[in-house]
Order: C-alpha cells, then sequence, then structure tokens
C-alpha cells in the first residue's frame, strides 16, 4: 500500500507544483533557497536547475564531487526523456537501479535514481528541471519537492513524502 501512496502523492506533486513562469530570477531564487538550506543544515549536495535548453542555477556544497554532478546530469536525462519525477522512477519499478534494455535508455546516461524534478510552467507543461544530489534519492526528491512548495507558498506538509517504510 505504501508503494501505491508514494506513486499517487509523486504524481500529485507534479501536477500542483506548478510555476507561473520561470526565468532567471525565479531559478535563482529557488536554487539559492535550496542553497541556503543545505548550508545551514550541512547537507551535501549539488543543486541543478535549468530549462532544456540551458542551465540557470548550479551549486556544489562542500563535501561533493565530480561524481554528483555525473549523477545529476543522468537524472535530468530521465525526467526529460520521460517527463516525470526521477523518484517516480524508484518506487514504481521498486529499486531497480537501471532501465531494463526494452526502454533503450543507457545507464551512462539515464538513471533511476531520486532527485530530479520535472518544472511545470502554466500554458507550456514541463519546460526544464530541478535535480539533486547527494543525499539518499528520497531526500534528494524531498529537498526538491519542499523548495518548490516554499516557492510557490503551498504548505510542504501536505504534498511531501512521509518517511520510507
Amino acid at each position: 500500500m505504501a508503494k501505491a501512496d508514494d506513486i499517487a502523492r509523486i504524481i500529485e506533486q507534479e501536477q500542483k507544483l506548478l510555476l507561473p513562469s520561470l526565468d532567471e530570477d525565479v531559478a535563482f531564487a529557488i536554487g539559492s533557497s535550496i542553497r541556503n538550506r543545505a548550508l545551514a543544515e550541512g547537507l551535501r549536495l549539488v543543486v541543478d536547475i535549468r530549462t532544456w535548453d540551458r542551465q540557470m542555477f548550479f551549486a556544489a556544497l562542500p563535501g561533493t564531487t565530480a561524481d554528483n554532478s555525473e549523477w545529476v546530469r543522468r537524472k535530468i536525462n530521465t525526467v526529460r526523456r520521460y517527463q516525470k519525477a526521477s523518484y517516480r522512477f524508484v518506487v514504481e519499478r521498486d529499486g531497480d537501479a537501471v532501465f531494463p534494455p526494452v526502454m533503450a535508455a543507457d545507464p551512462a546516461d539515464y538513471v533511476i535514481a531520486g532527485g530530479g524534478f520535472p518544472l511545470r510552467v502554466v500554458g507550456a507543461g514541463i519546460i526544464g528541471c530541478v535535480t539533486i544530489s547527494g543525499l539518499p534519492g528520497r531526500e534528494d526528491h524531498n529537498v526538491a519537492v519542499a523548495a518548490l512548495c516554499d516557492h510557490l507558498g503551498l504548505d510542504r506538509a501536505l504534498l511531501a513524502l512521509g518517511p520510507e517504510s
């Protein structure tokens, strides 16, 4: 039952976390809030915010490595191709780390891991993503969702995923 609940909640997040617009100022505001939270809480993570044609915000916090940026790249590819949160794949596929061969998603370029979240804009659809790497996948996902809730003035608790069961 927890799996079905998680999938339903992630779909709800994807639908409700709808930005009125996405430009450099919005990306900077969301990215800065994630960076500030990470610094305050001692989280070691990388954050990337982008439209599909360019990166708009990037920060790598102390304790991260080039490997985190590589995870970000692969999560971005997954969100862009499949137009859904990368963590939804984790839940739907029961933790499989790679796509089955029939999906032709090379593990060098795509990953099933939490932390990539689609940025949906009113009237435009999904035009980019916010991606986190450095924490366990569910927490990477939760950091992105919390930042979007904060930016939109929504109560985090109403959209948060509960503890993993």
